[in-house]
C-alpha cells in the first residue's frame, strides 16, 4: 500500500499493483510527465521491499551472500545480486551501510523470500534479519535539475556524491536520508528515505517546496529507464545470468565464493555470453503493436524475444528492449518483430536510446 495515497489521489493518480504492492501507474498524460522529468525534475514514490540486517557479523554475512563487495563504512552503498546455483538472478538489490545496520532495498515481492533465505542461513553468526518495508518511505527525485531540487529543501547536509553514497539531514523538521542514485533513468537522481509516518510531509516537500517537481508514476519510470538502457528486475533480470544481462556494475570478479559465482566466472572466462540485451526501434503506425515476449526475427529465423515495450516520452514512438543471440545482429540492422501473427518491421539500435544528464550505471556492457 502506498504511504501517501491521498496526495497521489489529489494529483489524479491511477494505481496499479506491482510486485504485490500498490503503486502509482500514472497521473494522466504519462508521456508529457516523462518529458517534464527529462527537462527538469520529477518525484516518484518507490515501491521497494526493505530488509534490515543487524548484528556484529552483518557485513561479512551479506558480503558472503551477494555478488558485489558490501561496503564497510557508514554512508556508502552498492548495487548487488543474489543468485541461484545456476547463476540466475533471484533478486537485484541496493545494500547500504547505515552504521550499526545494513539496509537492503529489493523489488517489493523479493524481500520476504530474501529474509526467509537469510534467516535459514544464520547459524552461529551474530546476525539478525527482518522485513522493515512498512517502516520507511522512499521517494525518487530524478531529472537534470535534481541536484538543485535536493539543495533547495535539504537542511543540515549537502547533496551526496558519488553514486550510492548518502547523507542525513532534515526536510521540514522530518529526518531524512538522501542517497545519490546510480542514474537508472539516465538523469541526475537521488532517493529520499524517511520514516513511514513522515512520508506525507516529505512527499509534499519534494513536490511543492523549493524547486517544484512533477509527480510521476511507474509507467513513466518504465519508459524513461528503457530510454536509458537500464534493465529492470521484473522485465530483463529475473532468472538471467548477470553476464547475459550485461550488468557488470553488480559484480566483483575478485571477491570470494557466493552462490552462482562459478557460473558467472565460467561465462566470463568464455569471453562472452550466449545472448545479449539490445534496443529495438518500432514503427508507430503498425497495425499491431508487439508486446512483451514477442519474437525478434531476422529473415526467417527467430533470434530472441522482447522483454519490454514502451512509448518513448522523448521521441514519442514505441521502443523496446529484448534479448537476442549474441552475434545475431548489429546496431542499425533491419529486423522484424512478431505481433498477432504478423511480422512488424523494426530496427536494432543502441541500448542508450536517449542521452540525459547522467549515464545509467546499469547500462549493459559486453565484451566485443
Amino acid at each position: 500500500m502506498t504511504l501517501v495515497s491521498d496526495a497521489h489521489a489529489d494529483h489524479g493518480a491511477t494505481f496499479v499493483e506491482r510486485g504485490g504492492r500498490e503503486v502509482v501507474d500514472h497521473y494522466g498524460r504519462p508521456h508529457s510527465v516523462g518529458r517534464a522529468v527529462r527537462n527538469g525534475v520529477g518525484a516518484i514514490e518507490m515501491g521497494y521491499g526493505i530488509a534490515v540486517v543487524s548484528g556484529d557479523d552483518r557485513v561479512e554475512f551479506v558480503d558472503n551472500a551477494v555478488s558485489n563487495r558490501v561496503p564497510e563504512s557508514d554512508g556508502e552503498g552498492v548495487y548487488a545480486l543474489l543468485l541461484d546455483p545456476q547463476g540466475g538472478i533471484e533478486t537485484d538489490m541496493y545494500v547500504y551501510n547505515a552504521g550499526e545496520r545494513l539496509l537492503v532495498f529489493t523489488p517489493p515481492d523479493r524481500v520476504a523470500p530474501l529474509v526467509d533465505d537469510w534467516l535459514g542461513k544464520v547459524f552461529i553468526q551474530d546476525v539478525e534479519v527482518r522485513d522493515a518495508s512498512e517502516e520507511f518511505g522512499v521517494f525518487g527525485v530524478h531529472g537534470p535539475t535534481a541536484t538543485e531540487k535536493i539543495a533547495s529543501v535539504l537542511n543540515g547536509a549537502g547533496s551526496p556524491e558519488p553514486a550510492l553514497s548518502f547523507v542525513r539531514g532534515t526536510m521540514v523538521d522530518s529526518g531524512v536520508t538522501v542517497v545519490a542514485s546510480d542514474a537508472p533513468l539516465g538523469e541526475e537522481g537521488y532517493e529520499v528515505v524517511c520514516a513511514a509516518e513522515d512520508a506525507p510531509r516529505v512527499f509534499d516537500t519534494l513536490l511543492t517546496r523549493g524547486l517544484n517537481a512533477a509527480p510521476f508514476g511507474y509507467r513513466t519510470w518504465d519508459a524513461l529507464s528503457a530510454e536509458a538502457g537500464t534493465p529492470l528486475f521484473e522485465y530483463e533480470l529475473a532468472g538471467r545470468v548477470p553476464n547475459v544481462a550485461g550488468i557488470r556494475n553488480a559484480l566483483d570478479f575478485d571477491k570470494g565464493c557466493y552462490v552462482g559465482q562459478e557460473v558467472v566466472s565460467r561465462v566470463e572466462n568464455q569471453g562472452r555470453p550466449s545472448r545479449r540485451l539490445i534496443g529495438v526501434s518500432l514503427p508507430g503506425d503498425a497495425a499491431a503493436r508487439p508486446t512483451t515476449g514477442a519474437a525478434i526475427v531476422d529473415g526467417d529465423a527467430a533470434i530472441g524475444e522482447l522483454t519490454r515495450v514502451v512509448e518513448s516520452p522523448t521521441s514519442g514512438g514505441p521502443i523496446a528492449l529484448g534479448y537476442v543471440e549474441y552475434d545475431a545482429t548489429a546496431p542499425g540492422s533491419s529486423l522484424s518483430v512478431r505481433a498477432d501473427g504478423d511480422d512488424v518491421p523494426a530496427t536494432r539500435v543502441e541500448l542508450l536510446f536517449e542521452a540525459g544528464s547522467a549515464e545509467s550505471a546499469r547500462l549493459p556492457s559486453y565484451p566485443e
